[in-house]
């Protein structure tokens, strides 16, 4: 009967099997445990940390917590508010036994969780932001750019030419390696008619280049400094603000580059809880969202029977 509640809700499933709401809650209460049991975990080695929104308009954030417990993922807390003090509070709950075992956290660039992070558990465990967060940054600096120059060529090109850049800002979300003849000499066309627009591009391209090269931190480091002083050199102004969260997070951006660990089991899991949570309509209650989400993940394993 639990197993029901996987790919259903608890209305949906009191109906099939005319049980009340409340006693199937019940049965739930009774064999899924409403909060992690830390003394069931020998060792945590890897953890993440992100954010959702309970409801549509990104109101109500929950913080969620994963983490990697004997090669299974889990989910370990869901937290109410996103303040750096809850956050660190969680972080000191976790038994000391368990705390000397975290090797690395994932994380976004959200100054409360990584603020947490350092506040408990120091120089000792590898805060590693995740680059695809790190991506979103400068290609948000490089679309700022783009949008003002396309207002510019607007009123300056042929009518030919508007016809020919017609869907070119989805060719500038794509690596130069991955586009064809055609949409390279439309490229190359719109780069001659906007030079900027060239040097903002091969920085990104640039940018990706050296985080998709097998670096070590120090090597990592050394192409991002080199890097960061060819776009002011440049005075690509688009990246001032990305430039300034390079400088304020240098240290958890290169930690990318000691085992290259990215955020992607925890991007995986939010989604997961999205589905869930538009499957039941919304779950506000996070006892019971806890439930399910452990339900999700490890039910099969838990209450499935072998054939």
């Amino acid at each position: 009967m639990l197993l029901e509640l996987v790919n259903s809700t608890l209305e949906d499933v009191s109906q099939k099997q005319a049980i009340g709401v409340g006693a199937l809650q019940g049965i739930l209460d009774r064999n899924m445990e409403s909060a992690v049991d830390w003394n069931s975990i020998e060792r945590i080695e890897v953890m993440g940390i992100d954010e959702i929104a309970l409801k549509k308009g990104h109101r109500d954030f929950v913080v969620v917590i994963s983490a990697y417990v004997n090669g299974v993922l889990q989910v370990i807390g869901l937290l109410g508010e996103r303040t750096k003090a809850a956050v660190a509070a969680f972080f000191r709950s976790i038994p000391k036994r368990l705390r000397r075992t975290v090797g690395v956290i994932c994380s976004d660039l959200y100054q409360g969780f990584i603020g947490a992070a350092k506040a408990v558990f120091g120089k000792r465990v590898r805060i590693c932001a995740d680059r695809f967060h790190v991506a979103k940054l400068y290609r948000e600096g490089f679309e700022t750019l783009r949008k003002r120059e396309w207002r510019h060529l607007r009123r300056t090109l042929s009518k030919a030419d508007l016809k020919t850049f017609k869907n070119v800002h989805w060719l500038l979300r794509h690596r130069w390696a991955d586009l064809n003849a055609d949409e390279r000499r439309i490229l190359n066309h719109l780069f001659v008619r906007s030079p900027k627009l060239k040097e903002a591009y091969d920085a990104c391209e640039a940018l990706t280049a050296i985080y998709e090269s097998r670096l070590s931190k120090g090597q990592g480091k050394r192409k991002l400094r080199g890097w960061m002083q060819r776009v002011t050199n440049r005075k690509l102004i688009c990246f001032d603000r990305f430039l300034g969260t390079l400088n304020t997070h240098f240290e958890e951006i290169t930690n990318y580059f000691v085992d290259r660990q990215t955020s992607g089991f925890v991007e995986g899991l939010n989604n997961k809880i999205k589905v869930l949570k538009r499957r039941c309509y919304g779950i506000t209650n996070l006892t019971h969202l806890y439930q399910r989400v452990c339900l999700d993940l490890n039910g099969y394993a838990r209450f499935g029977v072998e054939t």
